[in-house]
């Protein structure tokens, strides 16, 4: 089988579903399963839904319509037939979603998130379901919430390798073309769990994991991996081949082409990863495979936006010795901080730190009993792997640098605007 994802831009309107059909009209869709996200920014749109369900109940109702309206018109402009099944079940997950809004006892913040969004992936897969079957092709829409087993760790889960080897395995028509969601999977309960951001990548890969695909696409606006974003970077070139090691490490440092947990699975199986464009589809886009680390070999360029440096030193001069880091490490954990740099030197220890779960505060009131802390808000976290001199200029032009090291291959930068 081949494994296609297609994310929230390739589906952010009706014409961009009319392409995926097209996409699958020029590459085969025979022997194939589909992971696709919500529509556009429909998961921005739930995390409104859910903030006002819990800090500004008077705007909750209008905020979940917008979403509501965004997916009728696109509906609406589908399918020309409104008595069409498809009227139906969308507002049978919206009435679902409503009743869980309604009937929610639950004060967790991470298990509500869980169940409101997770409502953007099955009505986008249910829509492009319903159209290729309009359109004359034949398809299987799956719950992949009956597939994908996960911990109850909410908004983070962990997979249950075991139960979802098995349940996937018995569960999927290999011959047919089968669309399910990105993103999600579900605890022993059958509550609702997500994978983390950008987590239907990983969803691929783990179908392509359990079904020993032949491969897996990732469909994207671009043409491939670039060795930088065209946003930040100019003259971004276009990465044929990738290492799946350097693909890792590209990942770690926070690559947005590819989700940090999608590699692992297909590296254990050599299942190659293309990453290609839905703009145009038969070009050969990027490889990511057992071969040469980079082709062509040059700098690549990661950029992480709104990142905090916390500097931490001892209050009586004392040395932050290997106990201190530790306790450093277990609070960052608890409070489920991920570290992205890390420098210390006889007094003081630094950070450059991405606050994910807004648990910064209540960490910085904890330090702030046993060590001096200082801290830069809005930094920017800058990685340029095989580096060079002029790489390392291109990063540094016109700005602050706070923080800067350098190991054999990589070079990072932390930098205020």
């Amino acid at each position: 089988m081949r494994i296609f994802k297609f994310g929230g831009a390739s589906v952010k309107d009706a014409e961009g579903i009319k392409n995926v059909y097209s996409v699958l009209e020029k590459v085969g869709h025979e022997d194939t399963l589909l992971v696709i996200s919500a529509m556009g920014k429909t998961t921005n749109a739930l995390e409104t839904v859910i903030k006002n369900y819990f800090d500004k109940s008077n705007e909750l109702n209008a905020s979940l319509q917008e979403v509501r309206k965004y997916h009728n018109q696109i509906l609406m402009d589908l399918f020309d037939d409104e008595e069409h099944d498809v009227f139906y079940a969308v507002n049978s997950h919206f009435a679902d979603l409503e009743y869980f809004i309604r009937s929610n006892k639950s004060p967790n913040y991470n298990f509500v998130y869980d169940q409101v969004v997770s409502y953007g992936e099955i009505v986008s897969t249910t829509i492009v379901s319903h159209y290729f079957n309009y359109a004359g092709l034949k398809n299987n829409w799956i719950d992949v919430r009956n597939f994908i087993k996960t911990d109850t760790v909410y908004r983070d889960a962990n997979v249950d390798w075991e139960k979802t080897q098995q349940f996937i395995s018995k569960g999927i028509k290999k011959r047919a073309l089968n669309i399910t969601q990105g993103f999600l999977g579900s605890d022993e309960n059958n509550f609702t769990t997500t994978l983390g951001r950008e987590g239907s990548d990983y969803t691929a890969a783990i179908f392509a994991y359990c079904l020993n695909a032949e491969s897996v696409t990732i469909w994207k606006d671009v043409p491939g991996v670039l060795n930088a974003d065209p946003r930040y970077f100019e003259n971004a070139v276009l990465l044929n081949q990738i290492s799946y090691r350097e693909a890792i490490e590209l990942a770690f440092y926070g690559a947005s082409v590819i989700h940090p947990k999608t590699l692992q699975p297909l590296q254990k199986k050599e299942i190659p990863l293309f990453v290609k464009s839905f703009v145009n589809p038969l070009l050969p886009g990027t490889c990511v495979s057992k071969g040469k680390d980079l082709e062509p070999l040059s700098p690549c360029f990661i950029v992480k936006k709104d990142q905090l440096l916390l500097s931490l030193s001892s209050i009586d001069f004392s040395f932050i010795m290997e106990e201190n880091i530790s306790e450093i490490f277990l609070l960052l954990h608890q409070y489920k901080i991920k570290t992205s740099l890390i420098q210390n030197s006889a007094i003081s220890f630094s950070v450059c730190l991405e606050d994910k779960f807004g648990n910064f505060d209540e960490l910085k009131t904890l330090l702030s009993k046993k060590f001096k802390v200082v801290y830069n808000e809005n930094v920017s976290l800058y990685t340029i792997r095989h580096f060079n001199e002029k790489a390392a200029k291109i990063v540094e032009s016109g700005k602050t640098v706070l923080v800067k090291q350098i190991s054999r291959d990589t070079m990072q930068i932390v930098t205020k605007e």
